[in-house]
């Protein structure tokens, strides 16, 4: 059950980032450049400016993606203006989000790679082993729960 993932990379966000600019379309532009700011940030605290590898630039946009779905969850209701323009924030940062695998997948991944390991019902190492192979692939959260419900 081999999946398919599409990197991105920086070049591509500022490519987008310059083409929102032709266009003229202010909001787009600004989302694609904090995006674009934050993965050179992470690639500085990695220790290279340079030349960012794709994992990096995918996992920096998880993290943005998962601070505007923040946003978007504690905006009041009576400011339709602001959670208009977080929903907007938030379906343009996904677009650029790597496709991460359904709880139905990781259930099935789960039980064909590593059945032997889920039948000592061991929690933390089953986590630990699974987390290591899914990072960047699945949501932690999801991981758990399919996790949990195998231990049962």
């Amino acid at each position: 059950m081999e999946r398919k993932f599409i990197k991105m990379d920086l070049g591509t966000l500022r490519k987008d980032m310059m083409q929102a600019m032709k266009d003229h379309d202010k909001q787009k532009k600004e989302v694609i450049s904090s995006l674009v700011s934050a993965v050179k940030m992470a690639g500085i605290n990695a220790g290279d400016r340079e030349n960012i590898p794709e994992e990096l630039v995918d996992k920096t946009i998880l993290k943005e993606l998962k601070s505007a779905k923040e946003q978007l969850d504690t905006c009041p209701e009576s400011r339709a203006d602001l959670k208009a323009q977080y929903q907007y924030n938030y379906d343009l940062i996904a677009s650029y989000a790597p496709k991460l695998m359904s709880e139905d997948e990781v259930k099935a991944y789960i039980t064909e790679k590593y059945s032997d390991l889920v039948a000592t019902k061991d929690m933390g190492k089953i986590m630990k082993t699974v987390m290591g192979d899914l990072k960047g692939k699945a949501d932690g959260k999801t991981i758990n729960a399919v996790i949990k419900s195998l231990i049962k």
